[in-house]
C-alpha cells in the first residue's frame, strides 16, 4: 500500500518474537497494556500499526543488553507499518511514534531502527537545495572528485591565521575547505571576524585565477535565530556554504534554517556515533540519513576507507550507498563527504568499493596538512591517488613517476 509507513527493527527478545513484535505495534500506535473500551475493531482498522513481517535471525547466547536471565535470546528482523493517517508526514510526529519509544519497552534486550520505508507524500518536506549537482556548479568541479580540507589546527587559530592556511590551501588547489565541525564563533575567532578575513582571500584567489574554492563556515547554533543572523553574514559577504552540526541543531533548527538558506548546507554528523555505536541499540545509518536528506542536507559527511575513527570500511560503504540511493528521486541525493583520516592511500580502495563513482567530496586534512613536502604536494598526490583509481593503476604504479605521492606513500603507507 502507498499510504504506509513501514519501520524495520531488529530485535532480541527472550520470549516470543511474534508476540513481542505485535506489542511493538499495539504500543506504539492504539494500545497499551491493558484492553480499552475506546480501541474499537474500527478505531484500530484506521489507525492500529500492523506487523507485516518477521524474518527470523539465528538465536544468541548473550543478550545485546545487560541482564541476568540467560538465553537463548532470539532475535529477527520485524517491519512494522502504520497508516500515513495515523502518523502524517511531521517528522517530529514520524520520530516520536515509531523510533522515540521502542526503546522503552519492557522484554526487549535489544533493538535497533534498521530502516524507514516513507510513501511519497513525505516528498513535501524541501530535501537539498543543491545536492551534488549544485555543489559541482558552485565549485567549478563538473567531472571527477571535489578535493577537499579543512582549517588545522582545527582550534585556536585567529581569523587572520586561518585566513593564512585558506590562501595556502587555495593556491594548494583544493575546491572546497571548511571550518572543523568544533569551530562555530569561540572568543578567539568569532564568526564575524573569520568571514571577514577569509572571504578577501577567496575573492582575490578567484579574481586571480578564475577559481572560486567554495569555504563551509561553522554557524550551528541551538538558537535559529542567531544561526540564522550568522548564515546571512556569511552571505551577504559572499559566502556560499556552511558547516551544520546536524544533531547539535535537532530537526526542527535543520528546517527553520533550510526554509531561509541560500547557503550550500555541509552536514556534520557528530553525536551519530551515540546513536549507532552500540550493535544492539539505536539506528542504521540508513534510516538515521532520510530524515536529514528530507530535511535538506546538501553534504553529507559519512567517514571514509580506514578512518581514523571506530567504524569499519563495511559500514562506511553501506553509508554511501544509502546517501546515493534515491528517496524518491536523484535530485534528494546530497553529495557523499569521504573523509576522516583520508591521504589519497584510501582512493583506490574508495573508488571500488563504492562502484566507480567520481561524485563524491574527498576531504583530506592532516592528509594535506601534514604532507611532508607541504599541503600542495598533498593536494597533487590526492589528485594523482584519485586518477590512478579511474585509471586502474595501483598506487604503486602511480607513485612510480609521482613523487609527491610516492612520499605520502612513504610517510603514511603500509
Amino acid at each position: 500500500m502507498t499510504h504506509q509507513i513501514r519501520v524495520t527493527y531488529r530485535i532480541e527478545t527472550l520470549g516470543s518474537i511474534e508476540a513481542m513484535a505485535q506489542k511493538i505495534a499495539a504500543d506504539q500506535s492504539t494500545g497499551t497494556f491493558t484492553e480499552l473500551p475506546g480501541e474499537t475493531e474500527a478505531l484500530k482498522a484506521r489507525y492500529a500499526a500492523r506487523v507485516e513481517s518477521i524474518v527470523p535471525l539465528p538465536d544468541a547466547d548473550h543478550p545485546g543488553f545487560p541482564t541476568d536471565a540467560s538465553g537463548p535470546f532470539h532475535r529477527a528482523d520485524v517491519t512494522i507499518a502504520w497508516p500515513l493517517d495515523a502518523i502524517g508526514t511531521d517528522l517530529a510526529a514520524l520520530t516520536t511514534i515509531t523510533v522515540g519509544g521502542v526503546y522503552a519497552i519492557r522484554g526487549l534486550t535489544a533493538v535497533r531502527v534498521m530502516d524507514l520505508d516513507l510513501p511519497s507524500a513525505f516528498a513535501c518536506h524541501p530535501g537539498p537545495q543543491f545536492g551534488i549537482a549544485g555543489s559541482r556548479r558552485l565549485m567549478g568541479v563538473p567531472e571527477g572528485p571535489m578535493i577537499a580540507s579543512i582549517i588545522k589546527p582545527s582550534l585556536g587559530l585567529s581569523p587572520e591565521d586561518t585566513a593564512e592556511v585558506v590562501q595556502t590551501l587555495c593556491e594548494a588547489g583544493v575546491d572546497f575547505i571548511k571550518d572543523d565541525e568544533k569551530l562555530m564563533s569561540p572568543g578567539y575567532s568569532p564568526l564575524a571576524a573569520r568571514v571577514d578575513a577569509i572571504m578577501p582571500v577567496i575573492e582575490r584567489h578567484a579574481d586571480r585565477t578564475g577559481k572560486r574554492v567554495m569555504y563551509a563556515f561553522g554557524i550551528s547554533s541551538a538558537d535559529p535565530d542567531r544561526m540564522m543572523r550568522d548564515h546571512d553574514y556569511v552571505a551577504t559577504r559572499g559566502g556560499n556554504a556552511a558547516v551544520v552540526n546536524i544533531n547539535s541543531i535537532g530537526h526542527g533548527g535543520m528546517a527553520f534554517l533550510r526554509k531561509r538558506s541560500v547557503l550550500c548546507l555541509h552536514a556534520h554528523r557528530n553525536g551519530w556515533d551515540i546513536l549507532t555505536r552500540h550493535p544492539a541499540l539505536g539506528m542504521e545509518f540508513r534510516a538515521y540519513q532520510k530524515i536529514w536528506r528530507l530535511l535538506g542536507v546538501d553534504q553529507f559527511q559519512i567517514n571514509g576507507m580506514q578512518a581514523k575513527y571506530w567504524e569499519p570500511d563495511e559500514s562506511f560503504v553501506k553509508s554511501f550507498h544509502d546517501v546515493m540511493t534515491p528517496i524518491f528521486s536523484d535530485a534528494d541525493r546530497p553529495l557523499p563527504v569521504v573523509c576522516s583520516g583520508q591521504w589519497g592511500g584510501q582512493a583506490v580502495d574508495t573508488y571500488q568499493r563504492t562502484g566507480g563513482t567520481l561524485d563524491l567530496m574527498y576531504l583530506g586534512g592532516g592528509g594535506i596538512h601534514g604532507h611532508p613536502n607541504g599541503a600542495a604536494a598533498g593536494v597533487r598526490a590526492i589528485r594523482r591517488a584519485w586518477q590512478a583509481a579511474a585509471d586502474g593503476e595501483s598506487l604503486q604504479q602511480a607513485a612510480a613517476n609521482h613523487p609527491d605521492l610516492a612520499a605520502s606513500l612513504a610517510k603514511w603507507g603500509k
